[in-house]
């Protein structure tokens, strides 16, 4: 399954097994990205790891 990178535009390979809220990096530009929906495939910008993550 292909999508394209919001950042640069690129081709991004996903599995056949992705899920909505997984994170995957743009193999051109190194953006993380996190998958928004698997159908259609959409593909946003992940957010920044804030400090107060997880406490």
């Amino acid at each position: 399954m292909n999508a394209e990178c919001p950042e640069c535009g690129g081709t991004i390979t996903l599995a056949a097994d992705v899920l909505d809220g997984e994170i995957v990096p743009c193999q051109d530009c190194g953006a993380d990205l996190e998958v928004v929906s698997v159908s259609p495939v959409v593909l946003a910008l992940a957010p920044e790891v804030e400090e107060d993550w997880g406490e």
